[in-house]
């Protein structure tokens, strides 16, 4: 009779991170972002009793692996491992070395296991192949082919890896603008694992990495439930279409609730006397006021939120409301950091529950407060 053995569960993250040329100006804020990911996933599985093994890849025209499935719990600060070059962006070939590596040098015999392995860069595609080579397929900028047999058979390369991928395997991307969002599309990776950030400023440093740990802490969360993959890793801020809103939401009485707009001489103003003055009939109540949702904040599991139709001039709510923003985990989580997506017709109110919550006239954007009557 076989003896009985105990099952744990193995999480292997990949973190791929661009080292070309443009990402100079962040170096030293990458390293401490990441430096703070790594924590934050050590003290994540330490308290769902996980094992958690790290691998660090840093790219340009070349691929080299800085840390290779590492014990999260004992991995060294990336100072003095990352540093940025000059080089151009080897993006495809980078995410195919990491995962090939994963796939053929770690053992799964034992153990329950999952892979989930993020790419992060700031530019396009221009130089995957360059290392075997010596040449760009591309123009520095990536959008102009000079080499499409190269660019083809590292674009088939890709698609070929993320379709290989199982179940338990979850490739993601952060990238810079909507172009390279399509980009990645195009190679496999499926739409919710493709997050857009702000590569021209260190707030969008900050929001990347927080983005990608929010993520990656779900997806240990998620470990629990019995999820071992997802192609919804970054459901956190990402783009709505409205028939999804409307399959899902309901639409709320438009008598139940009032949209006030917020102009530049309202900004940082608190919200409570804000509602007095623009509706002085109404009794200000904690949690009656939602603000509108843009720059990356931080969001509580207790906190409603509701979707506003810019178009139809709807407001849709309902129990499934942060499950549909936020992803599964959105409904129990104790807190997400969240921002906008990249639909300009549909926008996103969340609940504030406090009396002295400072307005945010946001930058190029009709922005409003909507009051719950």
């Amino acid at each position: 009779m076989p003896k009985n053995r105990i099952t744990h569960k193995v999480n292997h993250v990949a973190l791929v991170v661009d080292r070309s040329g443009s990402m100079k100006p962040h170096e030293s804020q990458v390293i401490r972002v990441v430096d703070q990911f790594v924590k934050e996933l050590k003290e994540e599985s330490d308290r769902l009793g996980h094992e958690t093994r790290i691998s660090l890849y840093a790219f340009d025209h070349e691929v080299e692996n800085l840390v290779w499935d590492m014990d999260v719990k004992h991995l060294p600060s990336m100072r003095g491992l990352y540093r940025v070059g000059k080089g151009a962006t080897a993006l495809i070939e980078a995410t195919v070395l990491s995962l090939d590596d994963l796939k053929n040098e770690v053992s799964q015999k034992y153990g329950e296991h999952s892979f989930l392995q993020v790419t992060w860069t700031d530019g396009l595609e221009n130089a995957s192949g360059c290392s075997e080579t010596g040449s760009m397929h591309s123009t520095p900028d990536g959008h102009r082919v000079v080499l499409s047999g190269q660019l083809d058979t590292w674009r088939t390369r890709i698609q070929q890896e993320i379709g290989s991928l199982k179940d338990h395997w979850t490739s993601a991307i952060l990238v810079p603008n909507t172009l390279a969002k399509r980009k990645a599309q195009e190679y496999g990776i499926p739409a919710g694992n493709i997050a857009v950030w702000d590569a021209d400023s260190s707030q969008g440093v900050e929001e990347a990495i927080g983005a990608v740990t929010t993520a990656a802490v779900a997806f240990l969360r998620g470990r629990e439930k019995g999820v071992r993959g997802t192609k919804n890793l970054f459901a956190v801020g990402q783009d709505l279409d409205l028939s999804t809103v409307k399959s899902v939401l309901t639409p709320l009485d438009g008598a139940k609730y009032k949209l006030l707009d917020i102009r530049d001489g309202d900004h940082d103003k608190e919200i409570r006397p804000f509602v007095e003055e623009r509706m002085p009939r109404v009794k200000y109540r904690p949690g009656m006021a939602y603000y509108q949702l843009g720059p990356r904040v931080t969001v509580q599991a207790s906190k409603d939120v509701v979707v506003y139709d810019t178009e139809s001039d709807l407001v849709y709510g309902g129990p499934d409301a942060r499950a549909l923003l936020f992803g599964e985990d959105g409904r129990t989580n104790g807190s997400l950091s969240v921002k906008a997506g990249h639909n300009p017709k549909l926008k996103v109110f969340v609940q504030s529950k406090s009396v002295n919550r400072k307005l945010k006239k946001l930058p190029r954007d009709e922005t409003k407060l909507l009051v719950m009557l």
